[in-house]
């Protein structure tokens, strides 16, 4: 199967069949990261840009590994050391970014639709690194990676995604991600934190964190995002914890061989304990593993042509 797409800027503009390709393509990439010589010459000669307008860590490195995994030059470039302290725009920035002729450009940025923007403006491809409280489609594709490795397949399995789901792009992406490969999605969290019509992205919703957990065969916890809340949307951190925190209490409701997830960065003690974050249910760890090989993926599929992965 040829992959169609141009652009990573969302999960709602990838097929199943699409997403199948990123994830099987995925896995091939995963030997790579075992070698004692991490690094095939699969893009030597192409330039990726990384544009980082928000802060990140699993993000921004990730796809710095994935670039050098297969020998493209990474360029990365911040909000703060760019000519946009001085006035210039997005989009000034963006095109005198093409003028230097790269082959890729990685953007995450504060504004939801940025990355749309810009793909619709400049004739380079465009990876969308999380724009606002819109999407993070290459968080969703790793997780969804993650959970069918474990399980063989994702089709059928209840998801549970629990916490600030109105302020989650990455709630939004998984929803629109897991519910295409045909799982079924349950949200959960304070009503103050549950997006009027969430409901329409094929998800169902329940403010009752026992119910959302009950034989759920992944449960996904997010952050309270207080960097992107207006006024605090709960009394205090140790009453959310007690009523939507994760714990080994709690996860008696789940099924035996429930998987645990977090995009991270975790609170420890708020939305999951540690012992439940260091617990043998826990893939927090391979999602971070298979997120370099899902962003090797992606700049193979989108730059890579016809050549051979293991060459």
């Amino acid at each position: 199967m040829e992959f169609q797409q141009k652009n990573i800027l969302d999960m709602a503009s990838l097929s199943a069949d699409d997403i199948k390709l990123i994830l099987d393509t995925a896995e091939t990439m995963k030997e790579i990261s075992e070698r004692p010589i991490k690094k095939v010459p699969t893009l030597r000669g192409k330039t990726i840009v990384l544009f980082f307008y928000e802060p990140s860590t699993r993000t921004r490195l990730s796809f710095d590994i994935a670039a050098k995994r297969l020998s493209a030059d990474g360029i990365a470039l911040s909000a703060s050391t760019s000519s946009m302290v001085k006035g210039e725009t997005l989009i000034d920035t963006a095109r005198n970014l093409v003028a230097m002729k790269p082959d890729l450009i990685v953007i995450r940025h504060s504004a939801a639709g940025a990355p749309h923007m810009l793909a619709r403006m400049i004739d380079v491809p465009i990876i969308n690194a999380g724009d606002g409280m819109h999407a993070h489609p290459s968080q969703a594709l790793l997780d969804i990676l993650s959970v069918r490795e474990r399980k063989g397949s994702v089709k059928g399995l209840k998801v549970a995604i629990i916490g600030d789901i109105s302020h989650s792009r990455v709630a939004r992406s998984n929803i629109i991600g897991f519910t295409r490969m045909g799982a079924r999605v349950t949200v959960c969290g304070p009503p103050t934190m549950i997006p009027k019509g969430i409901e329409t992205l094929g998800t169902s919703v329940t403010y009752d964190m026992d119910t959302a957990i009950k034989n759920a065969d992944v449960i996904m916890m997010l952050r309270i995002q207080k960097e992107r809340q207006a006024a605090y949307l709960f009394p205090s951190e140790r009453e959310y914890a007690a009523i939507y925190g994760l714990t080994k209490e709690k996860l008696t409701h789940a099924r035996p061989d429930v998987l645990i997830l977090h995009p991270g960065p975790l609170n420890r003690g708020v939305e999951i304990s540690p012992d439940v974050a260091d617990g043998p249910h826990s893939i927090i760890l391979d999602q971070v593993t298979n997120g370099v090989s899902i962003r090797m993926a992606l700049f193979y599929l989108l730059i890579g042509g016809a050549r051979n992965v293991g060459d």
